[in-house]
C-alpha cells in the first residue's frame, strides 16, 4: 500500500512503490490520483508491470495519489474487491485503501437492513459506508478518526480526497505503514524498501493509533484514536517482508539471520551442506551456517518470474506453482547430506515438495530446519490461514509432520528463540500461541 503527496507525477511514483512492493500482493493492484478537481482511478488483475502502462499512467496526471497491490483473504477473494475503491461522499470525492482485517460483520448486517447496497466483499467497504454516515458537518479527518474509534481490527489504511491524504493505524500497530519524504512530496508504504526504490528519505513510523493527515499546510497528526500494546504482526519478519526492509526499525535481514543462529543452536545435525530456500529462507540460512560451520549453497534456484506460493489464492495453484518455481542443482546436492533451512510450514504444501524433489536429484538426506516456530493458530488479522484444519502442526505430532513431508528431521526454532530474535515480546504471535490481542474474533 502507498500513498503519495505534493508530487506532479504522483502515480508514477505510486507505481515504482507498488512495483517493489509487489511480494505483498500479486492478485491485482489499483492506482487512485486526484488533480485537484477530480479523482481519477485505474485498477485491474495482475501484475504491476503488466497493469500500469505507459499509456495507463498517462492517463492518471495530479498530484496526489494512493495505490494497493492484492492480498485476498478467504472472503474477499473476487476481482471486484480491488483496491482502492472511490466514492461520492458528502465532503466530495473519497478513495479509501486497507491492508488488515476488520471486525464489521455487525456493520455490514446492520448497513443491509438499512437499504445499504454493497458492490464488493470487502471490510474496505464496510468502513467506506460508516465514514459516509458520520454527517456533513466534518471534515474528512474527523468522520475518518470518530469511525474509526468505533471498530476493532487490524489495519493499516489510506485516504484521499481531491487535495488531502490520510493515514491510519489501528492502535496495536499489527500492520506497517511508514513515512518518508522525497524533495517536497510525502510518501506512505508498507516497507522502506518502496523508498529505497524512489530516493525518498525514511521519516518515522505511523504510529499505533494516530491518524496522519498531509495537505497544502503541510504533515500533522489530526488524533490519536487510542494506543494498546504494541503488536506488529510477527510475520513481517518470518516470511512478509522483503529482507532489504526496515520495519519499526529493525533490519529484517538480520532477524532472519538471527533466526539462522539460533536455529543453529537449538537444532543441529550432522550433515554435509546448508540449502535455505530460496528466497525467504536464505537469511536464515546463511545463519544457521555460519554457527554450525557448514558450507551453505544454493541447491535451490527460484524462478524470479513465478509469485509467492503461500499467498496463492488456491490449493491447486499453489502445488503447482511449487513445481514451476524451484528447481534443484543435481551436481550439488547428489549425494549429500542436507541441512533445508526454510521460514515457516503452513500449509505443508511446499515442504513436502521440496524434500520429494530434493531426493529425486540425489539427495542422501533431507534434513528440514524451521527459521520459525510451528503455527497452530489460524490469523485473524488478514493473513489467509482460515481454518486450524489447513494447518500441519494440527494434523500431526512432530515425527508426523517427518514423516508427512518426508524428511530424515525437522526442527523448529522455539518461540521464545524467535521473540529474543526481534528484541522484545512486543509483537502479534497468536498464530503461533494463540494469544490473540483482540479477543474478538474477526
Amino acid at each position: 500500500m502507498v500513498g503519495v503527496y505534493g508530487a506532479n507525477d504522483a502515480a508514477n511514483i505510486c507505481y515504482l512503490c507498488l512495483y517493489a512492493l509487489q511480494h505483498r500482493g500479486q492478485e491485482g493492484s489499483g492506482i487512485a490520483v486526484s488533480d485537484c478537481s477530480e479523482i481519477h482511478l485505474h485498477k485491474a488483475t495482475g501484475q504491476v508491470s503488466d497493469i500500469y502502462k505507459k499509456v495507463v499512467l498517462q492517463t492518471l496526471k495530479g498530484n496526489l495519489a494512493i495505490g494497493s497491490n492484492k492480498y485476498s483473504t478467504e472472503k474477499d477473494r473476487h476481482k471486484r474487491n480491488l483496491l482502492p475503491l472511490v466514492a461520492e461522499l458528502s465532503f466530495g470525492q473519497f478513495a479509501i485503501s486497507l491492508n488488515g482485517s476488520l471486525l464489521t460483520n455487525k456493520y455490514r448486517e446492520e448497513l443491509v437492513k438499512a437499504g445499504t447496497f454493497f458492490t464488493t466483499s470487502t471490510d474496505t467497504e464496510v468502513l467506506l459506508h460508516l465514514i459516509a454516515r458520520q454527517g456533513t458537518y466534518m471534515k474528512p479527518e474527523e468522520a475518518i478518526a470518530e469511525t474509526l474509534k468505533g471498530i476493532k481490527g487490524a489495519y493499516a489504511a489510506l485516504f484521499m480526497t481531491k487535495d488531502k491524504l490520510i493515514a491510519a493505524r489501528d492502535p496495536y500497530g499489527f500492520k506497517p505503514l511508514l513515512l518518508g519524504k522525497i524533495e517536497d512530496a510525502y510518501v506512505l508504504a508498507s516497507e522502506t524498501i518502496a523508498f529505497d526504490l524512489i530516493g525518498a528519505n525514511y521519516i518515522r513510523e505511523v504510529e499505533p493509533g494516530e491518524v496522519l493527515v498531509v495537505d497544502k499546510d503541510g504533515l500533522k497528526t489530526y488524533a490519536n484514536i487510542g494506543k494498546k500494546e504494541r503488536r506488529l504482526c510477527v510475520f513481517e519478519y518470518v516470511y512478509i517482508a522483503r529482507p532489504d526492509s526496515i520495519i519499526s526499525g529493525n533490519s529484517v535481514y538480520k532477524i532472519r539471520k538471527t533466526c539462522g543462529h539460533m536455529l543453529a543452536e537449538q537444532i543441529p545435525a550432522e550433515a554435509d551442506l546448508v540449502v535455505p530456500v530460496p528466497d525467504s529462507g536464505v537469511s536464515a540460512g546463511m545463519g544457521y551456517a555460519q554457527v554450525s560451520g557448514l558450507p551453505l549453497e544454493l541447491g535451490i534456484i527460484r524462478n524470479h518470474y513465478v509469485g509467492r506460493t503461500f499467498i496463492r489464492p488456491t490449493q491447486e495453484i499453489r502445488n503447482f506453482g511449487v513445481k514451476v518455481k524451484l528447481n534443484p542443482i543435481k551436481d550439488i546436492i547428489r549425494g549429500k547430506r542436507l541441512v533445508v533451512v526454510d521460514d515457516s510450514i503452513v500449509r505443508g504444501t511446499t515442504c513436502q515438495q521440496i524434500v520429494q524433489m530434493l531426493k529425486e536429484a540425489g539427495a542422501k538426506e533431507v534434513h528440514m530446519r524451521i527459521a520459525s516456530p510451528q503455527i497452530f493458530f489460524p490469523c485473524r488479522y488478514g493473513i489467509d490461514v482460515p481454518s486450524k484444519d489447513d494447518l500441519l502442526a494440527n494434523r500431526f505430532s512432530l515425527d508426523g509432520i517427518r514423516k508427512f513431508i518426508g524428511a530424515d528431521s525437522i526442527g523448529f526454532i522455539s518461540l521464545d528463540n524467535l521473540i529474543n530474535a526481534v528484541g522484545g515480546s512486543d509483537y502479534c504471535c497468536a498464530c503461533f500461541s494463540g494469544d490473540y490481542p483482540l479477543k474478538e474474533e474477526i
